[in-house]
C-alpha cells in the first residue's frame, strides 16, 4: 500500500485588532488579531509579506527563490497612530495596525498597489489527508498522453492541517495585469478575468503577476491557485500553504519587474545558438535511418535546420517510458548522433517521468522512488533525481544526444481522456478541480504544482556536473516560478488545429513570458490535426497535409513561430517536413522556406536578444504593453507582439484562401489590420513604407507574408547571405538595418554559441549607435574576451536606399551618411 497527503476544508481565520510590534531593522513583525504578520524589505524595491496563524513565520524551501546573502536595506520608520510606515530609497510601505492591510507607494507618494482595506488576508484551515493506495488494483491505462499506471484509493485519513488563503487586493482602474503562466483561454489583459491556475497539458502555471502600474507579485507557494477579478471582488486564492507568503516587486516598467523577479528566483542561462535556428519534429520518426534520411534531405534541399527530434515510443513495445532505445530500429546510438553532428545539426530526445513494464520501473520501485499511486518517479527526492539522470545519461547523453524533451512534466492529468459531451475545451473550473485533486493525491497539496520545477532542476544540475561543453536545453510542458534558471523552454501543450486555437496561442504565450520565464514555443501546425475520441482531439483537418485549409493554417503558424524564441514544427496525424506542403512551385512550400530563411537572417538580432535575457534580465517576445504601456489601445491587444524592441509582429489568424476540406474561399480580403502604438513612427519591414503611430493601418497580408513593423529609431543586425545552420552566422557578411527618425542604440552579443565558457568571461558585446541629427552610425569598440575568427564584413542600409560597407575589427568606427 502507498500513502500520501492532501487537503480538505474546515474553519476560518481573518485579521483583527493589532497588538505588539517587533522591529526587524529591514522590516516589522506585528500581531493582527490572532495572526502574526511579518513585512520586510528584501532589497530596496522588493518587499516580502508573510502572514500566519502560527506563533512564527517560516522559511519554506520550495526551490522557487534562490538563496542569497541578506541585503542590508536602509529603512526609515515613521509610524502614526494608525499605521506602520516604512520607507526605503525606492519604496514606501504602509501597514494598517488594525486590519494589517498593506499599501505600496513609490517614493513620490503615488500608490502602486493596495491590499483590501477592510479584510486583506483571509485564511481557511484545510485538513490534510493521508491517502492510501491499493497496490492490488495497479493497472495500466492507455491514454492520449501515453500509458499511465493507476491504483484505486484504499482509504483516506485526516492527519493534520494546512491553510487555504485569500489575498484581497485593490487594483487601479486603468492598469493592466499579465502573467500567471500560459493558458489556452483567450486572455491577454487579466483584468476582469477569473484564472484557474494548475499544471495541465494545456496550462503552464507560473504564479507571478506583472502590472503596467509599476509592480509585480510573486506568490511563494506550491499549490493550485485562482486569480479572481470579477463581480467587484479582486483576490488571489492559494489552495494550501502554511502561511500567506508573497513578494511585492516594484518596477518602473514591466521589464524592471522582470529583473526583480529574476533577482529573487535566478537568472536565465544562455541558450545555445542552434536553438535560435529551426527545429524539425513530428510524432514520430521511427528509426535512426529515418532521422538521418530526413536530415539529409534538408541538407540536399538547402533548407536551413539546426535540430531534429526523436519523439516517444523508441523503447521496446509495452515498456512505456523506458530510457532504452530498441536495437532493431536504433542499432547504434553513437553512430546516430555522429551522423547528425556530421551534417551540422543536433538531436533532441523525448524522455518521460513515467515508466512501466521495464527494468527501469522496477529499479525505481524497489528503491522507493516512485510517487504514490502512480508510475511517475519522485523528482522531489534527490536520490530520485540522481537515478533518473543515471538512466538518461547512460543511454543518451554519453552517446552524444544534445537536448532534452521532458514531456508530461505536470506529471499527471485527471481529464486526458473522454469525459463526455458536456466536458469541453472551455470547462475551466471543472478541469481545475479535477487536476488539482489528482496532483494533490500523488504529490501532496502544498507542493502539488512543483513537480516540473524539481524535474528540471535534476536535469540541469546533473548535466552541468557532467560537462561544461554543452548548454542545457530542456523543452518541457509545465513550468513554475524559478524554472527559468534550469535551461527550460516551455511549449503550450497538445493543442488542436483550428484558427480559434491558433488565436489563443498568442496571448497565452505572451502572458507566460510576462512572468519572467522567457523561453516559450508552440507546435507549429498544432498537435492534433484530425478529430478523435476525446474532448481535446478536435482538429479541423481530417485529411491532414493533403487539405489546403491545413496547409494555409500551418504556414500562418510557422510565420508566427519565426518570431518566437524557439521555432519548432511538431504534431501528430500528418507529416510536417517542408516538402510535404507541395513542390517548388507551391506557394505553401515556398513561403515555408522563405520564413525559415528569414529566421536565420535574424540570428544576429535574436542571439543578441538572448544575451540581453541572460545578462540584463530582458524578455525577447513580449506584449506591446512592455514598451507602450502609456497607450491604452495596446493593453488588451491579443494579436500583436514585440520581438525585442524593434519588431512588431501581427500574425494572420483567419483563413484567406481555403476552408477545411480544401474548400476554396472567395471574396476574402487579403489585407490585415494592425494597430501601431502612439509616440512612434513605424516602418513596414518589407517595403519601408512609413506610417504614423496611434492608428490602425490596413496592410497587404497575402499568404507570402504576415505584417511586421519597425519603430523609427531602431537598429536590426541581420545576415546578408543565406545560411543553412546557425553556426555560420558570423562567417557571412551582416546587413545592419538602420531605421532613422530618432536616435537608436543596439547591443550586439557574441560568444562561442555553446558551452559555458561565457560564464568565465568568454563573451563580448559591441554597441551600434545611430545619431539621427548627424546621420551617423558608430560601431563602438568590442568589450569582452570573445573575438570572432575573422573581421566582420558589414553593410549599413537605410530605408531610402543609402548604404555603406564597413569592415569591423573590434575597434570603434563611425559611418557618415
Amino acid at each position: 500500500m502507498r500513502k500520501f497527503l492532501w487537503a480538505v476544508p474546515a474553519m476560518l481565520l481573518w485579521s483583527g485588532a493589532a497588538c505588539a510590534q517587533k522591529d526587524l531593522g529591514n522590516g516589522v513583525e506585528l500581531n493582527v488579531g490572532d495572526a502574526l504578520m511579518r513585512v520586510e524589505f528584501v532589497k530596496n524595491d522588493i518587499v516580502r509579506l508573510r502572514y500566519t496563524e502560527a506563533d512564527k513565520v517560516v522559511d519554506v524551501d520550495n526551490e522557487i527563490c534562490v538563496k542569497r546573502e541578506p541585503v542590508k536595506v536602509k529603512v526609515k520608520r515613521a509610524d502614526t497612530q494608525d499605521e506602520v510606515v516604512m520607507r526605503s530609497d525606492s519604496l514606501v510601505v504602509r501597514i494598517d495596525k488594525r486590519t494589517g492591510a498593506v499599501s505600496y507607494f513609490d517614493r513620490k507618494g503615488a500608490c502602486l498597489l493596495r491590499e483590501d482595506a477592510a479584510r486583506p488576508h483571509e485564511g481557511e484551515t484545510v485538513k490534510v489527508e493521508k491517502v492510501t493506495f491499493d497496490e492490488s488494483t495497479r493497472r495500466t491505462v492507455k491514454t492520449a498522453d501515453g500509458d499511465k499506471e493507476v491504483m484505486d484509493v484504499l482509504k483516506r485519513e485526516l492527519v493534520s492541517s494546512s491553510w487555504k488563503w485569500k489575498l484581497h487586493l485593490s487594483f487601479k482602474e486603468n492598469e493592466a495585469l499579465y502573467g500567471l503562466g500560459g493558458y489556452m483561454e483567450d486572455y491577454m489583459n487579466l483584468r476582469g478575468k477569473k484564472v484557474y491556475m494548475c499544471q495541465h497539458n494545456l496550462k503552464e502555471m507560473v504564479p507571478v503577476l506583472n502590472s503596467t502600474g509599476g509592480w509585480g507579485l510573486l506568490l511563494n507557494a506550491g499549490s493550485n491557485m485562482v486569480l479572481n477579478d470579477v463581480n467587484d471582488s479582486s483576490y488571489v486564492e492559494i489552495g494550501a500553504a502554511p502561511q500567506l507568503d508573497y513578494y511585492f516587486m516594484k518596477g518602473y516598467c514591466m521589464d524592471a519587474t522582470v529583473k526583480n523577479y529574476r533577482w529573487l528566483t535566478g537568472d536565465v542561462p544562455m541558450m545555445p545558438l542552434y536553438l535560435f535556428g529551426y527545429t524539425q519534429s513530428k510524432e514520430r520518426y521511427v528509426s535512426s535511418a529515418e532521422l538521418i534520411g530526413t536530415l539529409k534531405r534538408f541538407r540536399e534541399s538547402h533548407i536551413p535546420i539546426d535540430m531534429i527530434v526523436q519523439d516517444w515510443n523508441y523503447w521496446e513495445p509495452g515498456s512505456w517510458g523506458h530510457m532504452k532505445m530498441n536495437e532493431r530500429d536504433y542499432p547504434d546510438k553513437k553512430a546516430l548522433t555522429d551522423a547528425i553532428h556530421g551534417m551540422n545539426a543536433k538531436l533532441m530526445i523525448s524522455i518521460w517521468p513515467s515508466m512501466s513494464n521495464s527494468p527501469q520501473e522496477k529499479d525505481f520501485q524497489q528503491r522507493g522512488l516512485m510517487l504514490p499511486g502512480t508510475n511517475v518517479y519522485d523528482a522531489f527526492s534527490e536520490k530520485g533525481r540522481d537515478l533518473y539522470w543515471e538512466y538518461a545519461n547512460n543511454e543518451f547523453f554519453k552517446n552524444g544526444f544534445d537536448a532534452w524533451w521532458c514531456d508530461s512534466s505536470e506529471p499527471l492529468d485527471a481529464d486526458w481522456g473522454n469525459r463526455g459531451a458536456a466536458y469541453t475545451w472551455d470547462s475551466h473550473a471543472e478541469r481545475y478541480e479535477l487536476c488539482s485533486k489528482r496532483l494533490a493525491d500523488a504529490l501532496g497539496q502544498e507542493r502539488s504544482q512543483l513537480y516540473s520545477l524539481y524535474h528540471s532542476k535534476g536535469i540541469y544540475e546533473h548535466q552541468r556536473a557532467a560537462t561544461d561543453d554543452k548548454r542545457v536545453v530542456n523543452l518541457t510542458r509545465s513550468s513554475y516560478a524559478g524554472q527559468q534558471r534550469f535551461g527550460t523552454v516551455v511549449w503550450n501543450g497538445d493543442t488542436h488545429a483550428s484558427w480559434d486555437a491558433f488565436k489563443q496561442m498568442i496571448p497565452a504565450g505572451l502572458n507566460f513570458m510576462s512572468t519572467g520565464c522567457p523561453y516559450w514555443t508552440v507546435d507549429v501546425g498544432a498537435f492534433f490535426v484530425k478529430k478523435g475520441w476525446a474532448w481535446f482531439y478536435i482538429g479541423d483537418y481530417d485529411k491532414g497535409v493533403e487539405d489546403m485549409g491545413f496547409r494555409e493554417l500551418y504556414v500562418r503558424m510557422l510565420q508566427y513561430a519565426t518570431f518566437l524564441p524557439m521555432m519548432r514544427s511538431h504534431g501528430t496525424d500528418t507529416p510536417r517536413e517542408p516538402w510535404r506542403f507541395g513542390g517548388e512551385d507551391s506557394p505553401f512550400y515556398q513561403t515555408i522556406l522563405d520564413y525559415i530563411h528569414l529566421r536565420y537572417s535574424l540570428l544576429p538580432y535574436t542571439y543578441s536578444l538572448a544575451g540581453d535575457v541572460t545578462f540584463n534580465g530582458g524578455t525577447m517576445a513580449r506584449p506591446l504593453a512592455f514598451d507602450y504601456a502609456h497607450d491604452e489601445n495596446v493593453l488588451d491587444l491579443k494579436g500583436e507582439f514585440m520581438l525585442g524592441k524593434s519588431l512588431l509582429v501581427a500574425p494572420v489568424t483567419k483563413p484567406m484562401y481555403y476552408d477545411k476540406n480544401s474548400a476554396q474561399l472567395t471574396g476574402v480580403d487579403k489585407r490585415w489590420d494592425v494597430y501601431l502604438p502612439k509616440g512612434k513612427k513605424w516602418f513596414d519591414f518589407y517595403d519601408n513604407t512609413l506610417h504614423e503611430g496611434g492608428q490602425t493601418v490596413t496592410v497587404d497580408a497575402p499568404l507570402e507574408r504576415i505584417p511586421v513593423f519597425v519603430p523609427a529609431g531602431s537598429i536590426i543586425p541581420t545576415c546578408a547571405e543565406k545560411i543553412e545552420y546557425a553556426a555560420l552566422y558570423e562567417d557571412v557578411p551582416w546587413e545592419i538595418k538602420v531605421y532613422p527618425g530618432a536616435d537608436a542604440e543596439f547591443t550586439v552579443y557574441q560568444d562561442e554559441g555553446d558551452g559555458y565558457d561565457y560564464e568565465e568571461g568568454e563573451r563580448s558585446t559591441f554597441k551600434l549607435i545611430w545619431n539621427d541629427k548627424k546621420q551617423t552610425l558608430t560601431l563602438m569598440a568590442r568589450q569582452g574576451d570573445y573575438e570572432p575568427d575573422n573581421d566582420m564584413r558589414m553593410r549599413v542600409v537605410l530605408p531610402d536606399g543609402r548604404k555603406a560597407d564597413v569592415v569591423y575589427s573590434g575597434k570603434k568606427k563611425t559611418v557618415k551618411f
